[in-house]
């Protein structure tokens, strides 16, 4: 059965596929899901986060071909497959008023012809069930939002022979669920927050929390809750593959293994669009489609 299950999971960005819902796709590559990733830009205007890397010349140079072998190394670890969809990074403006996009940068293209990209991967990968980022990009970079955008117009699109031809696109297919990442979410970091604190160490969500209450982020609703603690630790070892953006002995890994499998074993999702009956909460991705598959 799972040899016709397949997952694409649609991301901005090179190492967005180890921050949000690596251990839900390193669970399904071991149950034997077909598992995709498809990175809409090559990370070019990333900045080097890690600060044991910043002021490194070669990096900085080959920034685009650094990411790649990270990206590389993290899809080894991961066990999945991974394809680029060519766009070039927006980068992140920063200043008030905000500086205008780069030319030809991902965020300025044509939603339509961009989502046609995506198309041609649907149609010749034909997963059941799509993950992305909600309509805010799980936050406001302008990547992640335009990876919503051509993501939901490609659901609908990849089964529209008259928007994209079979002939230029290949042949017509519909997946069945999209899901929104929530990895992020508050009742996940109030519940790590508060069991750091109950043993008397230092958490590193205190300033989450608080950013949350000064700009009153909007709740979402995670309808999803897949159990993957036995798949953390591959997930972190992905995440430090990509060693530009990740430091090892960053907030990312302050909190105790033990503590996060006991605390909250899970990854959350959102679920967008389903063309299958499902009942809600969910514990699987492939809820409804499993039984048909």
């Amino acid at each position: 059965m799972t040899d016709q299950l397949r997952l694409m999971a649609v991301h901005a960005h090179p190492d967005d596929e180890s921050s949000k819902g690596a251990a839900t796709m390193a669970k399904y590559v071991s149950e034997g899901v077909d598992v995709l990733v498809v990175t809409c830009t090559g990370g070019e205007r990333g900045s080097i986060l890690n600060p044991k890397l910043q002021g490194d010349a070669y990096i900085e140079e080959h920034i685009h071909e650094v990411r790649k072998k990270e990206m590389d190394e993290a899809r080894e670890i991961l066990g999945v497959k991974q394809e680029w969809l060519g766009f070039v990074d927006s980068g992140l403006p920063e200043g008030d008023p905000l500086p205008p996009l780069p030319e030809g940068c991902f965020a300025l293209e044509d939603v339509d012809k961009a989502a046609g990209e995506l198309v041609r991967k649907i149609r010749s990968f034909r997963p059941q069930v799509i993950t992305t980022y909600d309509e805010n990009g799980g936050y406001p970079h302008p990547d992640h939002i335009m990876t919503h955008k051509i993501t939901m117009v490609a659901f609908e699109g990849a089964a529209d022979t008259e928007k994209y031809p079979e002939s230029e696109y290949g042949p017509a297919y519909q997946p069945l669920k999209v899901y929104y990442n929530q990895g992020f979410n508050r009742p996940r970091t109030e519940a790590l927050h508060q069991a750091m604190l109950d043993r008397g160490l230092e958490s590193p969500y205190g300033d989450w929390l608080k950013r949350w209450e000064e700009f009153e982020r909007k709740e979402r609703t995670l309808t999803t809750h897949v159990p993957c603690a036995d798949f953390f630790e591959v997930r972190d070892r992905a995440l430090i593959a990509h060693a530009t953006q990740i430091d090892p002995e960053g907030g990312w890994f302050r909190v105790p293994m033990d503590l996060q499998k006991e605390v909250w074993p899970t990854e959350e999702y959102e679920l967008a669009k389903s063309l299958v009956d499902t009942s809600l909460p969910e514990d699987d991705l492939f809820a409804g489609i499993r039984d048909n598959a």
